[in-house]
């Protein structure tokens, strides 16, 4: 009898000491639980997102035109108005010709005087009577006096300056009284045909190599054709509503600035843009299956961007582990990530800025779109 106490003795102290520990570790185990934070979930998924790059525009005119006086003379009339629409072959200028058609009437005397002559030549040469060498020489001078003459009824027909092309007028910087001729270096004004405008931007050299490396194409001219679309953004910061198609991209690199030169077609029917008009040009570019995560859901340290993934410590307990991301791009409220992360980790998407490493957390599981939709605010 007293061999069976001996020993159920200890194996009765050992029962309650392992007793007592699995106590101790369930009430460990529920205070953990209590403790955890409760915070919003999701796991990373992939979507097909767009980002924007800007650069800053300038606006012309598809055609724009300069008017220039093709002789010299003094402005009698101005019969157009800055901003006016105008037609191809509209009278916008009138010189002082007085001069000039004096001079065409004494040539048209010389053309009749030299006419005269030929006219008398001809039976003359006919009958043998002088030779054909003077008759030669008489339609000879009546070539040049004819010559003469409409040189200057062309003169007299460039006093009447009129439009080159269909557009509105510029600036009219000489007006009545004033003279012009050939050599002025500014010109009477400028028409531009703005139903359609160009908008001219540049990229850097990276920005340049970027873009057209992952456009679409094997040359690149089929780059150019597959191009998205651009967007305007006016100088008020108002979004134009036309879209835009780059038609050229420069070949060569400016020397002075290390850029290189884009142009866009946009149509402006409405006449909203004026030549001269500056802007900002979106240029979009297109993510397929990218890795995305919210915004809210980073934080960043030390110039470098963290999420808090979860995991299962010693406890089996899920606890906030930082992990280090690259981003690549950034659309709306998403960031686009280039490495750091795989598809269907799960990470912790609001009230990162409570946690630390090992921090315990109760996972709630949310929906990804409704967490990364645009924070609504009520004043501006």
């Amino acid at each position: 009898m007293k061999f069976i106490t001996k020993n159920v003795l200890p194996l009765l102290l050992l029962s309650l000491v392992v007793s007592c520990g699995n106590d101790q570790a369930s009430q460990n185990s529920a205070a953990n639980k209590q403790s955890a934070m409760a915070l919003p979930v999701v796991e990373v998924p992939t979507k097909t997102v767009t980002t924007f790059t800007n650069f800053p525009t300038s606006i012309e005119g598809v055609v724009s035109s300069e008017v220039r006086a093709k002789i010299s003379g003094y402005i009698t009339d101005v019969l157009v108005d800055e901003g006016q629409k105008v037609r191809k072959g509209q009278t916008l200028f009138r010189l002082e010709t007085q001069a000039m058609n004096q001079d065409a009437a004494a040539a048209k005397a010389n053309v009749n005087a030299a006419q005269v002559e030929v006219d008398k030549l001809i039976p003359l040469v006919e009958k043998n009577i002088i030779s054909s060498v003077q008759l030669e020489t008489a339609k000879a001078k009546l070539q040049q006096a004819k010559s003469a003459y409409n040189s200057i009824v062309s003169n007299i027909g460039y006093g009447t300056i009129k439009s080159p092309v269909d557009g509105y007028i510029g600036d009219i910087r000489l007006r009545k009284g004033s003279l012009v001729s050939p050599s002025n270096q500014m010109p009477l004004t400028t028409v531009s045909d703005i139903s359609s405008v160009f908008a001219y931007f540049s990229m850097n050299e990276r920005e340049y190599i970027d873009f057209i490396q992952n456009a679409k194409g094997n040359s690149k001219e089929d780059k150019i054709k597959n191009l998205p679309e651009v967007t305007l953004i006016l100088a008020n910061g108002s979004e134009y509503s036309e879209k835009g198609k780059i038609e050229t991209i420069n070949s060569q690199v400016n020397k002075q600035t290390g850029t290189i030169s884009f142009r866009a077609l946009f149509n402006n029917a409405n006449g909203i843009l004026n030549n001269g008009n500056s802007g900002t040009v979106k240029v979009p570019k297109v993510y397929e299956n990218a890795l995305v995560v919210p915004q809210i859901a980073t934080f960043e340290n030390q110039n470098n961007r963290f999420v808090y993934t979860l995991k299962k410590d010693s406890n089996n307990d899920t606890v906030a582990i930082s992990k280090a991301i690259q981003i690549k791009g950034k659309s709306g409220n998403l960031y686009i990530v280039e490495s750091g992360l795989e598809k269907g980790e799960t990470i912790v998407v609001k009230g990162v800025g409570k946690l630390r490493d090992g921090t315990l957390v109760q996972p709630q599981k949310s929906d990804f779109d409704s967490i990364s939709q645009p924070i609504k605010t009520e004043f501006q």
